[in-house]
């Protein structure tokens, strides 16, 4: 292939290197398309693994900004957000977005964001055009921080795109682990659903998205199949062959604050719109292929 054939290389900025951007670039890594990457991390110890691994990465958090952000950024198309916000919305914003505008070569910015800022809908369901209404702290930082980027796309045009993830897990993260530590619990709250998205389908969206970005869109990312937590556990166990624990009345369960915060918001997510606008069809539309995918893999390695 002649250089003039080659597609132009593209670079990735991750604003945090956890579960989700570590997989992004481990699926670009494998793509056809030419990459650099550039991520940040809080932790010296992480900050060394990853420059060790050959990625370029710096230190960066809410009270440890870039000195000098366009050197940092230089040359950057595509920028993943993906660290928790504060009490002020998203430290990226507060830190460096005027620095981001100044950066030509930018193409797609993601914001990953919750189905938190729904808030608590009594089991109801809401999609992208529903008002957004968060009953809990974390639901508040992220909504907040969901305006600052929107209101900067209003204003300035920045190509940004809001991903509200249900619960994450995947490989390493899911029920299956949580089952073999040996202390599932099972609570029962009637009527109390969830969603949650495996990693992967968050990765094929957000490639999905970054392959055609419609700045200003706003997502959910949700599998087809809204259930009880104590449904997971207990095929999670059944795939273990481990005993069922019983079920424990929310009201009897003595559960920690934020355990108890998760059960106070209760909503099923429409993910019509990855699936209308980029095309998706997920890997995983429920819990069951999902954990069983899980379990395979672990077997495999």
């Amino acid at each position: 292939m002649s250089d003039a054939q080659k597609s132009p290389r593209k670079k990735l900025f991750c604003y945090g290197y956890g579960y989700v951007a570590q997989h992004l670039v481990k699926a670009l890594q494998k793509s056809n398309a030419e990459w650099d990457f550039v991520v940040t991390t809080t932790d010296r110890e992480k900050l060394k693994d990853i420059r060790e691994s050959g990625i370029k990465a710096y230190l960066f958090s809410d009270d440890t900004p870039f000195n000098d952000p366009l050197f940092a950024m230089d040359g950057v198309t595509h920028i993943l957000i993906s660290t928790p916000p504060n009490r002020g919305g998203d430290i990226v914003f507060q830190t460096h977005a005027r620095d981001i505008l100044q950066i030509a070569t930018v193409e797609w910015i993601g914001y990953l964001s919750s189905t938190a800022v729904y808030g608590n809908r009594d089991g109801d369901w809401v999609d992208e055009n529903s008002g957004i209404n968060p009953s809990s702290e974390r639901g508040t930082k992220r909504a907040k921080a969901e305006m600052q980027w929107l209101k900067l796309r209003r204003i300035a045009g920045i190509p940004i795109n809001i991903f509200r993830l249900a619960g994450i897990y995947g490989p390493s993260r899911s029920a299956i682990e949580t089952v073999s530590a040996g202390q599932p619990k099972r609570i029962d709250k009637p009527g109390h659903a969830f969603n949650r998205i495996h990693v992967d389908d968050i990765i094929q969206v957000l490639i999905a998205s970054m392959d055609q970005p419609k700045p200003g869109d706003i997502y959910n990312l949700a599998d087809d199949n809204p259930a009880p937590s104590h449904e997971l556990i207990k095929y999670a166990c059944e795939l273990l062959d481990i005993e069922v624990p019983p079920l424990i009345p929310y009201d009897e369960d003595d559960l920690a604050p934020m355990a108890r915060s998760f059960y106070k918001d209760n909503k099923r997510i429409s993910n019509d719109k990855i699936k209308d606008k980029l095309g998706i069809t997920l890997k995983y539309p429920d819990y069951q292929s999902g954990l069983k995918a899980i379990l395979d893999q672990s077997d495999d390695a």
